[in-house]
């Protein structure tokens, strides 16, 4: 126990590391994990750390999926369902086709364990290359399709999976069976989702307890996850569909002292579950190495590189022919939503980044059959899905950036960051305008006194001519925008020395001070620069 933990301590340590110098490379942190875990792992001496993969399926799956979905937009991601849906089940099944029959073709794999892999190295991840796609702000568009094919291609990748994981271990497989099933548990997860994301709301919003939600918030994915699993499902849809519904229904029914504990949270656990999985996958090249000795390397070398090859083919099958041919097909879809720019196809081709989703799937394949013959070709399952996350990972993933300013993406978004500013911009105005109209009523109703009706009304006035004048493009407006955040960064420094000189000097408890604090540094998140100097 106490290796274990100190063994914690140390990845911890290196996450934190590879952090700040994937920062300062400007380099997505998910790369330089995995290369820095390889490097660990080929080190003599140092003990091997061999991923379980059930760790990862129960435990470390089911929040990362619910916070991406959380954050993301159910507007946008029903907005572009579409896109999403055929890249995560149709792209995901050409894609298991395919391998299987490069595969069965072209490896000697018999075509069961041909599935097998093609189930496994399927499901392309999306974190890498959405920090690249973010980073150079590309347009909205690609990011939701993209992230929106990350969180629901898990789905079909696991389901498929298991199917051709039973068909290996029984020699039994019927395709409308399987394709009832599949859909039986698209419907079912859905719907489990759903239920699993409504009653925890209800349930917090009876509690009314920010630690106690928090809590219930972090129990939410594992409660939708691990049943549909269980019961032959992925549990990855209904964690989804769980953390959509979180994601729309909260602003009505999330306090505000639970948003902003449960933001911070959710970020920083998200955040260290994300490095450390980077970081042991890279830690497994040790494992996957001893396994594969009985293979002549020239054999474990081709194997790789037809793989890889099919799998890059794959996705430039799927992307174009999901995205014009429903276009040519319904006239009324290409009047109501046009065809994107070529260039957008090209670069979505070009992330069929995989991850440690896939060497979870791999290190699970059971060691045996049903009828207890070795399952077939395991490790060379594992080596090559392992070499696939490898070289996609690095490959395309330094590539990315290259390949996006070459397509002239790079930048393209900034037109809708400006437009979305400006919506921020008006809305912070109404919502303020609303407040002082809300007030007007309130002196009328409840007879306030005058003097304090004006001096709340001044704050709010105070208010609005700020974000004015933030909105204002001139670069003189802006400048004292800047200004104004300036001056008032040094105002909360000047308050929060004299509050802690009246703390070290006992004048000041300390439950007091941090209460302080706390709102100083609320005042602090909101402006536009973060303290004099920065």
């Amino acid at each position: 126990m106490t290796s274990t933990i100190e063994l914690l301590v140390i990845l911890l340590a290196v996450v934190a590391a590879v952090a700040i110098l994937a920062n300062r490379l400007r380099v997505p942190s998910a790369i330089v994990l995995v290369v820095v875990g390889v490097l660990m792992a080929l080190m003599p001496g140092l003990p091997a750390v061999e991923l379980a993969p059930e760790v990862v399926l129960l435990l470390v799956l089911p929040p990362v999926i619910y916070t991406a979905a959380f954050n993301m937009s159910w507007r946008e991601f029903r907005f572009n369902l579409r896109p999403i849906a055929l890249l995560a089940v149709g792209g995901v099944l050409l894609t298991t086709v395919v391998v299987a029959a490069a595969a069965h073709f072209l490896l000697g794999l018999t075509w069961p364990v041909g599935f097998v892999l093609g189930a496994i190295v399927s499901p392309p991840d999306a974190i890498a290359p959405l920090s690249i796609a973010r980073r150079l702000e590309l347009p909205r568009r690609i990011l939701v399709i993209l992230e929106g094919e990350g969180l629901a291609n898990d789905t079909t990748a696991l389901i498929l999976y298991r199917f051709a994981i039973a068909a290996v271990s029984l020699g039994v497989f019927s395709v409308g069976e399987a394709a009832g099933t599949f859909v039986a548990i698209l419907a079912g997860e859905i719907i489990w989702g759903v239920a699993v994301g409504c009653g925890t709301m209800r349930l917090r919003r009876w509690v009314n307890e920010p630690l106690i939600e928090i809590l219930l918030s972090l129990l939410t994915p594992f409660l939708a996850f691990w049943l549909p699993e269980h019961l032959g499902g992925s549990g990855v849809l209904a964690t989804v569909t769980a953390g959509l519904y979180v994601s729309w229904n909260g602003p009505r029914l999330i306090g505000p002292a639970t948003r902003l504990q449960g933001v911070f949270f959710w970020e920083f656990f998200a955040y260290v579950i994300e490095g450390m999985l980077f970081l042991v996958t890279g830690l497994q090249a040790r494992v996957v190495v001893d396994r594969i000795s009985d293979y002549p390397p020239s054999h474990l070398a081709v194997s790789v590189a037809v793989i890889i090859a099919v799998l890059i083919a794959a996705r430039f099958l799927a992307i174009f022919p999901a995205t014009y041919v429903p276009r040519w097909l319904f006239p009324a879809l290409l009047r109501k939503d046009p065809s994107p720019p070529w260039q957008w196809s090209l670069m979505l081709a070009f992330t069929g980044v995989r991850g440690v989703v896939s060497l979870a799937a791999a290190l699970a394949i059971p060691f045996t059959t049903a009828n207890g013959q070795p399952f077939p070709n395991r490790d060379l399952i594992l080596f090559l899905t392992f070499s696939v996350i490898l070289v996609t990972l690095i490959g395309q993933g330094l590539m990315l950036p290259f390949f996006i300013k070459k397509l002239g993406l790079a930048h393209a978004g900034q037109a809708e960051r400006k437009s979305d500013g400006d919506e921020e911009h008006k809305a912070r105005s109404e919502a303020v305008l609303a407040a002082i109209k809300r007030l007007d009523a309130l002196a009328v109703e409840r007879d306030l006194s005058a003097e304090m009706i004006e001096a709340v009304r001044a704050q709010h006035r105070d208010r609005l001519r700020h974000i004015e004048v933030r909105r204002n493009g001139d670069n003189v407006s802006k400048r004292l925008g800047e200004l104004c955040d300036e001056v008032e960064s040094h105002l909360i420094a000047a308050e929060r020395m004299r509050v802690n000189e009246l703390f070290r000097s006992g004048e000041l408890k300390d439950e007091a001070r941090r209460r302080i604090e706390r709102e100083l540094d609320m005042r602090e998140t909101h402006l536009g620069r973060h303290g004099p100097g920065t």
